[in-house]
């Protein structure tokens, strides 16, 4: 999870947010040549004395500065484009997690286990332990085995959610009337914190996710009991 002063990104604990923390660090490296090129030249310009006042046209550097920024534009976009299609592209999943989010609470289903199901509400802070993060623990954890795909299908029973957890790189929109699924594929165990990033009405901020990843047998037993 974030912590205080944190200016960059959450460890990654998914593949996928691997990626995105690569495309950010490559689509920051070209912006800050960019700005240094600039401000290059528009600082050599405040000095620079020298004025060409037959000059009325340049073909040639025209062309470059038209040229080099649709090169640059592509070193973004193809690998952006890679990374779109990573993003959506759904292998076979070990575990299928339905999420259905409420005012002001999530609803979990497990349908591949005799539907297991529950609501994971915000614990209220007169009521938190000394170990808890306040406005992000809940009251019923999402438990998921590590190293296994997982498929989550998003929803909503009222107004539009967004459920996302951005240590897995994860951030899909829970719809009335609407399916949407995406997956993702956890490489460690430990509790991962997420909450509604969508503007659902009031208290929409305090509807928070918090993922238990665990061994696969740990999972087993859970699911056991």
């Amino acid at each position: 999870m974030s912590t205080w002063a944190n200016l960059g990104l959450q460890d990654s604990a998914s593949p996928l947010m691997e990626q995105l923390i690569f495309f950010h660090d490559h689509a920051l490296l070209i912006l800050v040549m960019i700005t240094v090129l600039v401000g290059y030249l528009m600082f050599m310009l405040f000095f620079n004395n020298y004025v060409n006042r037959f000059l009325l046209h340049g073909q040639l550097i025209e062309m470059i500065w038209t040229i080099l920024p649709a090169i640059i534009l592509l070193f973004i976009a193809l690998p952006s484009l890679r990374l779109l299609y990573l993003l959506d592209e759904i292998n076979e999943p070990s575990v299928t997690l339905k999420s259905i989010g409420h005012q002001w609470y999530w609803s979990y289903e497990y349908s591949d286990f005799n539907n297991i199901e529950f609501d994971s509400y915000m614990i209220p802070t007169n009521e938190l332990a000394n170990d808890g993060f306040r406005l992000l623990d809940v009251d019923n954890r999402i438990v998921l085995p590590m190293n296994s795909q997982i498929r989550i299908l998003v929803t909503a029973a009222d107004v539009i959610h967004s459920w996302t957890i951005p240590a897995l790189g994860v951030k899909v929109d829970g719809t009335p009337g609407r399916l949407n699924q995406t997956n993702f594929f956890i490489n460690r165990p430990g509790l991962f914190y997420g909450q509604c990033s969508e503007i659902c009405g009031a208290n929409h901020s305090f509807m928070p996710i918090v993922i238990e990843s665990v061994p696969v047998n740990y999972f087993i037993k859970w699911i056991s009991s």
